[in-house]
């Protein structure tokens, strides 16, 4: 979220970035509601100091035998109290219409993020490993899974609906190995601290990490027995975001971030590095028609996510770190992979810049998305009021990053697909052998 102050002073600046998204200028109309909401406040501070001052005349023009004066002020007072309301009104009209555009308007791209306008105009930077040559034509993960008899759609649409699965047997211990492998290795070699963190969040949580108030479609509510509205949209206060009693995280990241919320950390508590390993819920409102077989997007779905807070100074390396751990759980598992910087049109609403790690899939043909990892700067910070206090003893915002490390259940088609063997059994991987009891083929 941007600070008003910064945006009158870096007008210029402000708009170049949002131009880089694709999106029109905004400062004009941004400063003139900073205006309105001075404006509101400066009318409520002047009717305030003057009916102080009025209380004061009126009491000297009693002492002095005026009465006629004392009546006069006495109403201007009440006019004062009448329309007092209004004032007030006024007032919270203009925060709130402020605070909506502000909490609306995306990060800005670092410089040198690569200009686009979608996935098309991403940039690869580095591949990994060569994709297997299969001597048979490769099956896609959900024939796979199917046919093992240990993958099963139609049941969890009985249950649940579409866009989920049951996985069972050898698939289960195999998803629940992947987790746990990934977490072994975040914490014992790279040094993150695991986290459980609760799955449930309220609306604060929530817009901190951004996913409120512009991305309340692709989210689940919560509402505790009884029936929550569609909210309302407009510059009201009650409209900054929709409310729910609870939301289902769509990411442990919201969770992870919100740890420093509303808090001052010691410069020597950073960088703080995170983990955990949750089940996430998403909408996927905006995925109609989009991968409607198989496990690549589901409503519920396991990820292991990595969630860093910095100094400034540190961000940008620990963006490359961070990359390298996720990087390190598919050169592990002996899975090709790609990694691409986003162009400004396929960034996140969050992020100043943001690599993808794309993992081969045979069956599909192509390489799919299995990671994220990027750096918001402060942006998310301002949301949640999260500082630290360096030696200077200036409080300054924190940076926050965060990444897959990595998506599981994504993982497992990407095991499923490049392991597979053409009798229908799959292979286990070797680093994954441990956490399967010693199997090293899930058998057709």
């Amino acid at each position: 979220m941007y600070d008003i102050k910064w945006i009158r002073e870096n007008a210029d600046i402000f708009d170049r970035g949002r131009a880089r998204r694709g999106l029109e200028p905004l400062s004009t109309q941004l400063l003139a509601f900073d205006d309105s909401r001075r404006a509101a406040i400066g009318e409520l501070q002047k009717a305030q100091e003057r009916r102080n001052a009025a209380s004061k005349e009126i009491g000297a023009a009693m002492k002095a035998g005026d009465s006629a004066k004392a009546e006069a002020l006495k109403a201007e007072v009440a006019t004062i109290k009448e329309n007092w309301p209004a004032l007030e009104e006024a007032e919270r009209y203009a925060i709130a219409e402020l605070d909506n555009a502000l909490a609306a308007i995306p990060n800005s791209p670092l410089d040198e993020v690569p200009d686009g306008a979608d996935e098309n105009d991403n940039i690869e930077v580095a591949r990994w490993g060569e994709p297997r040559a299969f001597d048979f034509t490769p099956r896609e993960h959900f024939e796979i899974g199917e046919g093992l008899g240990l993958m099963d759609f139609e049941t969890a649409a009985k249950i649940s609906g579409a866009r989920f699965v049951v996985n069972k047997g050898g698939l289960a211990r195999l998803e629940r190995a992947l987790a746990q492998f990934m977490l072994d290795l975040h914490t014992n070699e790279h040094g993150y601290m695991e986290v459980s963190p609760p799955l449930l969040v309220r609306d604060d949580a929530m817009f901190g990490t951004a996913q409120l108030p512009k991305f309340r479609e692709d989210q689940f509510s919560v509402t505790a027995g009884r029936q929550i509205g569609s909210g309302q949209s407009g510059p009201t206060a009650e409209a900054l975001m929709p409310t729910a009693d609870y939301w289902l995280i769509p990411t442990a990241e919201v969770p992870l971030t919100n740890l420093v919320r509303e808090s001052i950390l010691d410069e020597a508590q950073l960088p703080m590095r995170m983990t955990a390993g949750t089940y996430c819920f998403r909408a996927e409102a905006g995925a109609a028609g989009k991968d409607t077989r198989g496990m690549i997007r589901q409503h519920q779905f396991y990820k292991v996510e990595l969630v860093s807070i910095t100094t400034p100074e540190q961000s940008l390396e620990e963006h490359e770190r961070m990359t390298g751990c996720a990087e390190k759980v598919l050169q592990l598992l002996e899975l090709p992979y790609r990694k691409v910087v986003l162009c400004t049109g396929d960034m996140g609403f969050a992020s100043q810049k943001t690599y993808d790690l794309e993992v081969w899939l045979p069956g599909q043909g192509r390489y799919r998305e299995i990671s994220s990892c990027s750096v918001c700067g402060d942006f998310q910070a301002r949301r949640m009021n999260a500082r630290y206090r360096p030696a200077d003893g200036k409080p300054r915002f924190v940076h926050t990053l965060n990444g897959s490390g990595v998506a599981v259940g994504r993982a497992m088609v990407a095991v499923l697909e490049n392991y597979q063997q053409a009798d229908g059994s799959v292979d286990v991987p070797r680093v994954l052998r441990p956490y399967m009891g010693g199997l090293t083929r899930i058998p057709s």
